[in-house]
């Protein structure tokens, strides 16, 4: 039985034709049923009298509740329907094999239910529908590819295939059928393919192809869809320039390009006089510095040309484009001041000019924008002083953006609640804050609330998360002087908080419980103490876990492996945790980054970590972790930083499979500072592909997104702390194309494994303060992109190869205390190089050394040593970077070195006393002790 919301009278009588919604043909039969929109409830079974009406051409039960009722078989017994719509009228289940069998449908539209099709396929539940002119599955899971004889119904003029799961490549013949007018394939990211050449014969309006795999070039010939009014191909990877004769689609109202690859100049889009959107960011284009035809565009209404690399006083050319409703121009070079021309835009709702060199006071400068929503003019050169007074009257406005200016934003209003706009979203990050906004009291709806990078100091206030406690969704008080909550609570209230960010203060106390909605929880860079609440490990949608540099205790609980479905990144170094890891992932881990390193954490490294086959990042470093080498770890197939350094690790790396390579994905490894032994196998260097080669690609951080709405995402940076020449360096970002290995302060022995050659994209090795003998192998000169070599503490013998001259971005050598002799190669880097790189090598002679070479070979017995002199390999002031910085002034060492390696470029001193560079030395003893 189908009833309405507001009648509980049958809907289906002896008496039909007279009711609303139904056609009948002179017969009295009914052959049209138009229920669309009617509220209709309940289930609809396999008797129901709808299929007796076997003359129904038309049936519409579209936006109705029919409670995840499935779509009866008995639905082909209606053999005449030409049209069937189900739209949006809660079927799910399976798409009955039944449907296929209406063989005169006209128009199919299943869109916007929970359906799938995955029986039979949409090949065949598609072939017999030849006469098909709409189509329209939207939603609907497919799971399959595009039928190419599609492109043989010569009726269909409506496709709309929006998310249906599609994959594999779009059959390009399908954009030539003859009376097509809408496409739209969008959502589909799984969907390959290319845009053909077109003809003027093209009839297509509606081309969105938004959100696939589709790729290439925008072809020329799309200038010949001279009916086309919409092209949407935003985040699809289409690459080249934008074709020189797109300005001729002169029917064009709504153009979107965004989030592709497309490089060049934007050409002069002026003869598209119907434009009302145009979307062009997130490419690789430049609107240059001739953009007046922006001006003569003056029915757009939505714009979007963030990271444009557009310069000068653009907000000038906006004047004529009354029509506007959105602008977002951010992240540009546009300066200037803005012009009171700017102000005659008040059909305004959005404005983003963020991220540009804009400068002059704001004051009451948007008071015109009535019906303003959005304003981001956040890092800018704004100056002068600003409240929330300042803003007066705009009485829709919802979010604002004023970070990172110059401004002084006063903290106190003199209005009352009734006269504040109700804010939404609210930026104040780096804007001179000493005290929490007072007019926040007032404000009872905040989704998100950023007062980042001020100078607040003292207790959090109870009214900031009572006023708000329904709807905040995200706050970071971060980088403050915040001691503590007031009072300190043990749970965090708001029943929909997503971020919670109190990093970089100096709270006190134990760890608040979040609500089960949270995602991101950091309160890093604190005095937290305590131990981890076990409520932790029941907030089921965590994938921010940042508990780091506090003064908490315990154990790590096992039970954080329970959030496999969720926990993508776990930070909880630097604390005092103790004792073993016994669990940290479970099968089907999702965690991509795992770092633990400055605890006290003891025992072996858990197996559980097999199960991580997610992991991207992993640091045990500087713990009591007292195993072998965790061999097994080279299984995890996205493997691409491991740091183990540190720790009680020992005996030699064993257990090398002969038919398996090991961690094929690694960029960077550090097991320094341990106890292994033996030689390091050969066979294990040469499975190491990803530093086999050398990356030319456009270089970006290591990291992680973390989706936190569709307009909120926090990127998770991976970093380390390396050692390079006894100087200790954080990397707090990495870089995707940088490649070290550390191997130092051990017990390894033998030559240096010759396959290391091989790893031609390696750029930091160090090998020092251990046993390893023989030559250096003038294969190392095969390894161009090295910029930092320590070889340094060793036993090795002979000549410094002259094929290290070829290492063009050396910026860092270390071959002291060995016994090495002969002359030191000259030109290239070695010019830059001082006497620390070479000493305790009495046979070396040559620049730098005062030691001139003479016509034999010097001999090199190696002096007593005392204890002080490993020591001397790190004084405090004697690395001399401005000897390093000389070898860049060559021309040669540039990029990654600059990137990666060089911190400062002046003072060594500064750096050290805030922490960036720290003095580190081996825990072993020198190596005259050693010998004894």
């Amino acid at each position: 039985m189908i009833t309405s919301n507001t009648s509980d009278k049958p809907l289906f009588g002896s008496d039909c034709c007279l009711w609303d919604g139904v056609v009948c043909n002179s017969k009295g039969h009914v052959i049209e049923l138009d229920l669309s929109g009617r509220s209709l409830t309940g289930v609809i079974n396999s008797s129901s009298s709808l299929f007796k009406l076997v003359y129904l051409q038309m049936l519409n039960l579209s936006m109705n509740n029919f409670l995840g009722s499935q779509i009866p078989v008995e639905i082909a017994y209606l053999k005449q329907l030409k049209s069937l719509n189900l739209s949006n009228s809660g079927f799910n289940g399976q798409i009955p094999n039944e449907l296929s069998h209406l063989r005169q449908l006209t128009s199919l539209d299943l869109s916007r239910n929970p359906l799938k099709l995955q029986t039979l396929g949409f090949k065949y539940f598609s072939q017999n529908l030849t006469r098909l002119e709409i189509l329209c599955l939207s939603g609907v899971d497919l799971s399959s590819s595009v039928p190419r004889f599609l492109a043989n119904f010569s009726s269909l003029s409506y496709v709309k295939l929006r998310g249906c799961q599609l994959q594999d490549e779009f059959p390009s013949t399908i954009f030539h059928l003859p009376k097509l007018k809408y496409l739209s394939m969008s959502n589909n990211s799984n969907l390959i393919g290319s845009l053909p050449e077109f003809s003027n014969t093209t009839l297509l309006e509606i081309l969105d192809l938004s959100s696939t795999g589709l790729s290439g070039t925008i072809p020329q010939s799309i200038s010949n869809l001279n009916h086309l009014e919409v092209l949407d191909l935003r985040k699809c990877y289409f690459s080249g320039r934008i074709p020189g004769l797109l300005p001729n689609l002169t029917r064009l109202n709504h153009l979107d390009l965004s989030f592709n690859e497309l490089t060049g100049t934007v050409p002069s889009l002026a003869s598209l006089l119907n434009l009302t959107y145009l979307e062009l960011d997130f490419n690789s284009l430049e609107i240059g510095r001739t953009y007046d035809w922006v001006n003569k565009l003056t029915k757009l209404n939505v714009v979007y040309l963030n990271y444009m690399n557009i310069h000068g006083e653009m907000l000038h050319y906006l004047a004529n484009l009354t029509q506007l409703s959105i602008l977002s121009i951010g992240w540009n070079f546009i300066s200037g001041p803005i012009p009171s021309s700017f102000m005659n835009l008040t059909q305004l709702t959005f404005v983003n000019l963020g991220g540009n060199q804009l400068h002059g006071q704001i004051s009451s400068s948007f008071l015109n924008f009535k019906s303003l929503k959005g304003l981001n003019i956040g890092d800018n050169n704004f100056s002068g002083t600003v409240s929330i007074d300042s803003f007066l009257g705009l009485n829709n406005l919802e979010s604002l953006y004023l970070d990172y200016n110059s401004l002084s934003f006063q903290t106190t209003a003199n209005n009352t609640n009734g006269t504040l706009p109700e804010l939404k979203i609210l930026s104040l990050a780096s804007c001179g804050l000493q005290d929490f906004p007072d007019f926040l009291r007032h404000q009872k709806n905040l989704v998100g609330l950023v007062l980042y990078k001020n100078e607040i100091y003292g207790l959090v206030p109870n009214w900031i998360w009572n006023n708000s406690r329904e709807t905040l969704q995200f706050i970071t008080l971060a980088s403050n002087s915040i001691t503590g909550f007031h009072p300190h609570p043990n749970f965090l209230q708001m029943v929909q908080l997503k971020a919670f960010d109190v990093s970089y203060n100096y709270i006190q106390g134990q760890l608040p419980i979040p609500p089960q909605t949270t995602i991101m929880y950091q309160v890093s860079n604190n005095n937290m103490s305590g131990e981890i609440p076990l409520l932790i490990c029941e907030l089921k949608s965590l994938q921010l876990l940042d508990l780091s540099s506090n003064n908490l205790t315990g154990t790590i609980p096992s039970c954080l492996s329970s959030l496999k479905n969720s926990l993508l990144v776990l930070d909880l170094k630097r604390n005092n945790f103790h004792g073993p890891v016994k669990k940290l992932c479970m099968s089907g881990s999702l965690l991509k980054a795992i770092e633990l390193s400055e605890n006290q954490l003891t025992g072996k490294v858990s197996k559980s970590l097999a199960n991580c086959t997610s992991l991207e990042f992993l640091s045990l470093a500087e713990n009591s972790f007292e195993d072998v080498f965790p061999i097994w770890l080279g299984t995890l197939p996205k493997l691409k930083v491991l740091n183990l350094k540190s720790n009680k690790l020992y005996g030699a790396i064993q257990g090398l499979s002969t038919t398996h390579s090991l961690f094929l994905t690694l960029r960077i490894i550090d097991i320094s500072n341990n106890s292994f032994s033996g030689q390091f196998p050969d066979k294990l260097f040469q499975s190491w592909n990803e530093m086999k080669y050398v990356y030319n690609g456009k270089s970006s951080a290591m990291e992680y997104e973390i989706q936190l709405s569709e307009l909120n995402i926090y990127t998770f940076l991976y970093s380390i702390t390396l050692s390079n020449k006894g100087v200790k360096r954080e990397y707090v970002k990495i870089l995707n194309i940088f490649t070290a290995i550390d191997l130092s302060c051990n017990n390894f022995e033998g030559q240096i494994p010759q396959s290391l050659q091989d790893l031609h994209g390696l750029e930091s090795l160090n090998l020092s303060n251990n046993y390893f003998t023989g030559h250096i192998s003038p294969s190392l000169g095969n390894l161009k992109n090295l910029e930092s070599l320590d070889l340094s503490q060793n036993e090795l013998s002979g000549q410094i190869p002259q094929q290290l001259l070829q290492l063009g971005f050396l910026a860092i050598l270390n071959v002291s205390f060995n016994h090495l002799d002969g002359r030191i190669p000259q030109g290239e880097q070695f010019n830059t190089f001082e006497n620390n790189s070479y000493m305790g090598n009495p046979g070396l002679c040559g620049k730098p050394l005062s030691e001139e070479c003479k016509g034999s070979k010097v001999s090199s017995v190696l002096p007593p040593t005392n204890n002080n002199e490993h020591e001397s390999l790190m004084p405090i002031d004697k690395i001399d970077w401005m000897v390093i910085l000389i070898g860049f002034g060559s021309g040669v060492v540039i990029g990654i070195v600059i990137g990666n390696f060089v911190y400062a470029r002046y003072d060594h001193w500064f750096l050290e006393r805030f922490g960036i560079l720290k003095k580190e030395k081996c825990v072993r003893p020198p190596r005259n002790m050693r010998r004894s």
